[in-house]
């Protein structure tokens, strides 16, 4: 199935060190690790089982000094950039960087959302589709989830339906907080993809996470406990019987697990 304007289609990782976060991910999901191949920068991509899953970036020292800190950040594919620039701006968020041509993988934009939440946006060049996101089965080392913090949850989804064609397709209350509204990119898409809530109070600003499958919750909370992450949020039952939780890994970057018991 190709994939859609709105889908996501690519993850990454920038990291203050790229050897420790390899080998940090590569215990916690199974990653493989391979060099990208570009000559200007420290970028690595990984694998789920000889499928790439998405892509790790050294933060040079100008990055740091412009701001930059380590973060995961999720990629949507539009078929148009400019126009989804256009649409962005138009919306209430803003472009940050970009667009740009990458050789042999597409052109590219790193944008924010009307609450200030960043994600990038990608017209894909290479013409299969991605298996980054497990659309309808469980995948270890993929992502099963995608989470937005937002200040304002309405607002938030009023952005992205008129960028991106997302529609709520469940809710759940989830009392003092409010509701946990669950998505679908399309009418006709079999599948829900993420999620959109109201940002808790200790979350500094919104923000998306993105859920990384683990096959033993368990075994994962002692490999974090033994290899210097935090663990801020669970393990928690979600619906369906399998355990999420939300940390920090050694770098600094917000992370976010699922697995079974």
């Amino acid at each position: 199935m190709m994939n859609e304007h709105g889908d996501f289609v690519w993850y990454e990782l920038m990291t203050s060190d790229a050897e420790s976060a390899q080998t940090f991910y590569g215990g916690l999901l199974g990653w493989s690790f391979e060099d990208s191949g570009h000559p200007d920068r420290d970028y690595r991509l990984f694998s789920a089982d000889g499928v790439e899953v998405g892509g790790l970036l050294q933060l040079t020292e100008e990055m740091r000094q412009g701001g930059a800190a380590p973060m995961w950040a999720g990629y949507l594919e539009v078929d148009d950039l400019d126009k989804a620039m256009r649409t962005i701006d138009k919306a209430g968020g803003r472009v940050l960087m970009g667009p740009m041509d990458v050789p042999n993988v597409g052109r590219l934009a790193y944008v924010t959302d009307s609450q200030g939440a960043p994600f990038y946006v990608m017209h894909t060049e290479f013409g299969q589709p991605s298996q980054s996101f497990a659309q309808t089965e469980p995948r270890v080392g993929h992502c099963a989830w995608n989470e937005l913090s937002a200040t304002d949850p309405e607002a938030a989804l009023a952005f992205y339906a008129n960028a991106f064609g997302w529609i709520v397709a469940e809710r759940m209350d989830m009392g003092p907080i409010g509701e946990y509204q669950m998505l679908k990119n399309g009418e006709s898409r079999e599948f829900m993809f993420g999620a959109v809530m109201k940002k808790p109070d200790e979350v500094p600003m919104s923000m998306w996470s993105f859920y990384f499958r683990v096959p033993s919750i368990d075994t994962a909370v002692r490999y974090l406990n033994d290899n210097n992450a935090t663990i801020i949020n669970g393990p928690m039952e979600i619906p369906g019987g399998e355990f999420s939780l939300n940390a920090v890994d050694p770098q600094g970057a917000f992370f976010a697990l699922v697995g079974q018991k």
